[in-house]
């Protein structure tokens, strides 16, 4: 029976909000099991894991930087403290198994559970594994991925395909598109365009639909337009002149099941937490990668989903130039849709955190079996 597990990694929402998943799911499974959290200090989960009821505790480690940088002399000496705490971490806490979910601190943590012959399994995000999940999936006991072809970064014995948890309200209220469009104040004979740039908010995107505002009113779409904080004040005041005309403009929506619910198309980042979401509520997206990720994840992302057709894509480069017009035409062709909606849904796996708590405990069970 496992009672002690240890969930490491973060740095973005993309790597905490299913490590969190993937904790309740475990709690589902098991109230009295005890889990702990270990994260980079200063970075986003310090603040969302205490939020959700979890304790963490922080390690000092941060990136590298690919260019030359004076940060990078702290680099190794934090990465030495890191690895320190992390040893200490696993001896005093005594996991029966670690998880690791990509980001900073996942490397430390789980290299200090090989040491200590703690079984150890890592989820994979994205279609394009990162530097620390490359090295650790030689070490850990399973590789549980999202995408298919994963072979070229990990031993394909140890993969299993399980895809990204996502938060399980985004599918609960897809059929109640009334009190939707009532919630947003959006008219129910006119399609919806949802744009969505994360919670921070793209400049790329925003800047595309400043300038593009007038033609989507023309063409009769409404726009629901989750700027994020940094854009609010520039995007609201371009969009006054169109506020009475089915455009919304929010810095952050919190009601994604409402926002999803009444999107027509999706207008959206290829961040992999985004594109699993996406999947699952089966909407017609046009991802705009953004180009400032390591190893260009974000593209491969959405190429994943291109090869299939169930998406289209405009680089980021090219977005104010083309994605206006492109989004009138997808919006205006119901064939189109209808193609992306099927194909997009059939990529989604709903009981995505359930199945990787399968997985950790067949790891642990395996394990114990060989240890007898």
């Amino acid at each position: 029976m496992i009672k002690k597990v240890i969930i490491s990694g973060g740095g973005t929402g993309g790597h905490i909000f299913p490590a969190i998943s993937i904790a309740n799911a475990l709690k589902r499974r098991n109230e009295n099991i005890e889990i702990l959290f270990v994260g980079a200090e200063g970075k986003m989960e310090m603040e969302k894991v205490p939020k959700a009821g979890y304790k963490i505790i922080g390690l000092p480690v941060r990136g590298f930087q690919r260019k030359l940088s004076l940060g990078n002399i702290s680099f190794f000496w934090k990465l030495i403290q890191s690895m320190k705490k992390a040893r200490s971490i696993i001896k005093d806490f005594r996991p029966d198994i670690a998880i690791g979910v990509g980001g900073f601190a996942s490397g430390p943590l789980l290299n200090a559970a090989a040491k200590y012959k703690v079984p150890s399994l890592i989820q994979e995000q994205n279609s394009y594994a990162g530097v620390t999940n490359k090295i650790l999936g030689r070490k850990v006991d399973r590789i549980c991925v999202a995408y298919d072809n994963m072979n070229n970064f990990f031993p394909k014995e140890k993969i299993v395909k399980t895809g990204n948890p996502v938060r399980i309200d985004l599918v609960r209220n897809l059929d109640k598109k009334v009190e939707a469009l009532k919630h947003f104040n959006l008219f129910g004979n006119k399609k919806v365009l949802l744009i969505v740039g994360g919670s921070l908010g793209a400049r790329t995107i925003n800047n595309s639909i400043k300038k593009g505002l007038k033609t989507l009113v023309d063409n009769n779409i409404q726009v629901l337009w989750q700027t994020g904080k940094f854009y609010y004040e520039e995007s609201i005041k371009e969009a006054e002149p169109f506020l009475e005309q089915g455009v919304v403009v929010k810095d952050f929506i919190s009601r994604m099941d409402y926002a999803y619910a009444i999107a027509d198309v999706v207008i959206s980042r290829a961040g992999a937490s985004t594109v699993s979401e996406l999947c699952l509520v089966k909407k017609p997206v046009i991802f705009v990668p953004s180009p400032n990720v390591a190893e260009d994840h974000q593209t491969k992302n959405a190429m994943a989903l291109i090869n299939v057709d169930a998406g289209m894509m405009i680089e980021d480069n090219l977005a104010e130039k083309q994605l206006v017009n492109e989004a009138v035409k997808l919006v205006k062709d119901n064939y189109r849709i209808k193609e992306y909606t099927k194909n997009i849904g059939e990529l989604g796996i709903p009981n995505s955190a359930e199945l990787i708590v399968d997985e950790i405990y067949k790891v642990y069970e395996a394990f114990n079996r060989d240890k007898k």
